[in-house]
């Protein structure tokens, strides 16, 4: 079954007005704070200006731009370095009114189709396919695919790729008799943990996001509703959000959370449940397959311990979710060439291997090329989790996660532009019930309400 592609923003009728107002409030609520890219008074055709999420991968690659990217092409660099939200509002407001003033941009494969649509990037598809040494084929199916648009053309290359698996301490498993089935489901996960949960002092079942934000609570517990037979709307954009599906996938969730998961979970996301699971308070994770390089990494206290399991499963095959991000070109800019050296560099192999041997494997962007995962170097040090990575990423089905038709791709979103709003907005409410403010159905409601604006705007009525 094919997804639908949602629509641009734009258009004639209800729908179109509506994302009109969208787009327009987004850029009255950003223009305020709109810094300009620090150091960017060269505007010569090899200088360039690069809009970049905060990550470490990302930063890794900042310090190593101007030794050698900029040492080989003679091309100057100057990043703007935000955090996540920061860099989306910053990004959608340059990138919407083709302003020019970000040459490059890190983005994901949420914003990577929705942007193509609205003619915002450049095609990078035939710039690939004639440049052997990048290999095109060599990325990953499901990672390359994320990053097609509608009309067949490559929008964006990746820079690193993840899905989700389930972590688990395997000496506390060892201890309290278990064995992680190879292929778990959500039933066996919760009785697992709430054997494991205070079996040594201090020691919790699980760690799941319970902290609000459509990249934070929203991801992780919307592969649990898809697995569990639910979704957000159904082929004909009905919303869906108080199905008994998608109430029971919530119920679950929150239970286990409150029954078993960490302490302040309302305000844990990944970076807490990274603490949580390294310094030994957690047993089980389930959460992005970006966690495993730091669980293994040389500093960790549980690095050789951990176990890796797919993504739990209840009524699918598979549940893992598709996240990337990658570089997109603005097509309003002006060094189109040097551009796509920046990003055939920042997303090539030769990058890869720059960053194991300079910086340590267990800290190369992953999760996008195949070679990686043959690469007997990265294997050396990543071998705990590579494989179960390349296999989580590989498994995803973005355009079909569920057990019913989609009007949108999208595995742990749905790939419309209202969805980082009424994703967010919901997860508030379900951090709510998690918190114990009130309850699941309570906050479903909440949710049915909002989604339903959605649904109407895109229905018509």
């Amino acid at each position: 079954m094919r997804a639908r592609s949602p629509g641009a923003v734009g258009g004639t009728g209800r729908r179109g007005r509506w994302l009109a107002a969208v787009v327009a409030a987004l850029s009255l609520a950003t223009a305020g704070c709109y810094r300009g890219a620090g150091g960017t008074g060269d505007d010569g055709p090899r200088t360039l200006n690069v809009l970049m999420v905060n990550n470490p991968q990302m930063v890794d690659l900042q310090r190593l731009t101007a030794e050698h990217f900029t040492k080989e092409t003679g091309i100057r660099v100057h990043f703007t370095v935000l955090p996540e939200d920061d860099l989306r509002d910053k990004m959608s407001q340059d990138f919407s009114s083709q302003a020019g003033q970000y040459d490059v941009a890190s983005l994901s494969n949420y914003e990577t189709p929705i942007y193509a649509r609205n003619g915002w990037l450049t095609p990078l598809g035939e710039r690939a396919a004639k440049d052997p040494q990048f290999d095109q084929k060599d990325l990953l199916a499901p990672v390359r695919s994320s990053l097609t648009a509608a009309d067949g053309e490559v929008y964006a290359e990746p820079f690193y790729g993840e899905s989700s698996f389930l972590m688990y301490r395997k000496d506390l498993f060892e201890a309290a008799g278990l064995t992680m089935p190879a292929h778990p489901t959500w039933s066996q996960v919760a009785a697992m943990a709430a054997k494991l949960d205070g079996s040594r002092k201090g020691l919790k079942g699980i760690c799941l996001r319970g902290q609000p934000g459509w990249g934070q609570l929203t991801a992780p517990l919307t592969t649990v509703v898809n697995t569990f037979g639910g979704t957000w709307f159904d082929k004909d954009w009905q919303a869906r959000v108080d199905s008994p599906e998608f109430a029971r996938a919530a119920r679950f969730y929150v239970g286990l959370l409150r029954a078993h998961g960490e302490p302040g979970a309302p305000q844990a996301g990944y970076t807490e449940c990274l603490n949580d699971m390294q310094q030994g308070k957690v047993a089980m994770w389930y959460d992005a397959t970006a966690g495993a390089g730091s669980l293994e990494s040389a500093d960790s206290p549980v690095a050789g311990r951990i176990g890796y399991a797919p993504a739990p499963v209840e009524r699918t095959a598979s549940a893992g979710w598709l996240y990337t991000w990658a570089w997109g070109i603005q097509k309003a800019s002006t060094r189109q060439e040097a551009a796509w050296e920046f990003v055939r560099w920042a997303s090539g192999k030769a990058y890869e291997e720059l960053a194991g041997r300079e910086l340590g494997w267990s800290r190369v962007p992953a999760g996008k090329r195949a070679s990686l995962y043959r690469d007997p170097d990265y294997l050396k040090e990543a071998g705990a989790f590579a494989g179960a990575t390349e296999r989580a990423i590989t498994s995803a089905r973005p355009d079909d996660p569920g057990v019913q038709p989609r009007p949108a791709p999208g595995i742990q979103f749905v790939g419309i532009p209202e969805f980082s709003d009424l994703g967010t907005k919901v997860s508030q409410e379900i951090s709510a019930a998690i918190a114990g403010k009130q309850s699941v159905d309570d906050a479903l409601r909440a949710g049915q309400r909002l989604a339903r604006e959605v649904s109407d705007a895109y229905t018509g009525r």
